[in-house]
């Protein structure tokens, strides 16, 4: 089976003249390689193909792939994240992860707010700021959280995020309305622990492989999850496993907001307590970070004694299966022959995780 990998690099759009923060978002060298690597270790031939530009140009030319490793973030718009899903999708290629509609949907935190809220699940009460006249009809109780509506990695989120006053809130919203071109999402600032919730799998298959509290050193930038403290996390941040009720009560409600949103294969639910304590949504992440020792999704697939091959395998199963795809690597077709009897079916590590206590959520 040939896969190829598409991605935006990091350091090739800062050679374009781009910025640090603007590149936040995409990969670094590293973790492009180790998804390739690992990839070959499974027995998979591989193909890097990069960006949505390269990928056009080898469409054209004819190149196709019996599925495709998709992480690419995209540079501009709304519908950033899921451009290489939907031409993917106009040639009949598989690919991993969320489709078209779920990546755009939950790039636009305010939607996406919008979606979970009728779902029934419980998130902050919120306003879309589209301009300065926008905030005379703001009418949501200090403190308050603002940050740009479709933006990732900490973009825009700094000390300055929580509100206490009209005079700090236009000021905030003003900024970030000229810096980012697109509007402000304010809601009411949950004061509580944050955590985010890792998850595995499709609909009723998914499964939530762990939690982790973000806890904020005294050096780091407090009571928010900002850009320097995601970029800086190994000298700010400390990350503590959850366990017991509160990963009940995360799991319950990560997996109704993944499930209801439509979200495929892995990812990120985030999460935090309000003033009575009660977790509440912040956002999802649906293409989340694949770094091996940096990204969230692979610390907490980490402490659950989860490799990062393991992982990896997890997200190719739950892909393959939704495209009802066969499993041919050469290593899994010596495992197959070796180990199991005939006819029996090949068990992932995502399906391992479906009987685990905690594993399992609100249908």
């Amino acid at each position: 089976m040939k896969i190829g990998i598409t991605y935006d690099l990091r350091k090739e759009y800062l050679a374009a003249g781009l910025g640090e923060e603007e590149t936040a978002e995409f990969d670094s060298e590293m973790t492009i390689a180790a998804i390739d690597q690992t990839l070959q270790d499974l027995g998979y031939r591989t193909d890097r193909i990069g960006n949505i530009k390269i990928l056009t140009r080898r469409l054209a030319a004819g190149d196709r792939w019996d599925l495709v490793f998709n992480i690419a973030e995209g540079l501009r718009g709304f519908g950033r994240e899921a451009q290489v899903p939907a031409l993917l999708e106009a040639h009949e290629i598989p690919y991993t992860f969320s489709d078209p509609l779920v990546l755009s949907l939950t790039l636009h935190k305010a939607m996406a707010k919008r979606v979970v809220r009728d779902l029934g699940v419980p998130t902050p009460d919120f306003a879309l700021v589209e301009s300065e006249s926008d905030l005379a009809f703001l009418d949501l109780p200090f403190p308050l959280f603002a940050k740009p509506v479709a933006e990732g990695t900490g973009k825009g989120v700094d000390s300055t995020s929580k509100i206490t006053n009209r005079r700090d809130l236009l000021s905030v919203c003003s900024l970030l309305l000229s810096r980012y071109k697109q509007p402000v999402l304010v809601e009411a600032f949950l004061p509580g622990r944050e955590v985010t919730v890792g998850i595995l799998g499709t609909g009723k298959d998914a499964a939530v492989v762990g939690g982790m509290e973000v806890i904020f050193r005294d050096s780091a930038e407090s009571e928010v999850y900002s850009y320097q403290n995601k970029e800086n996390s190994e000298e700010l941040v400390d990350y503590a496993p959850i366990n017991g009720p509160l990963l009940q009560e995360a799991t319950d409600v990560a997996l109704l907001a993944w499930r209801g949103l439509g979200c495929r294969d892995a990812g990120r639910v985030d999460l935090r307590e309000d003033e009575g304590g009660r977790l509440a949504f912040m956002e999802v992440n649906p293409l989340a970070g694949l770094h091996p020792t940096h990204s969230d999704l692979c610390l907490i697939a980490s402490q659950e004694g989860m490799t990062y091959s393991g992982l990896i395998e997890a997200i190719l199963s739950s892909a393959m299966a939704r495209y009802g795809l066969e499993r041919r690597s050469v290593r899994e077709k010596k495992s197959r022959d070796r180990l199991q009897p005939a006819g029996r079916p090949w068990r992932s590590t995502l399906g391992s995780l479906q009987g685990r206590p905690g594993a399992s959520g609100i249908s």
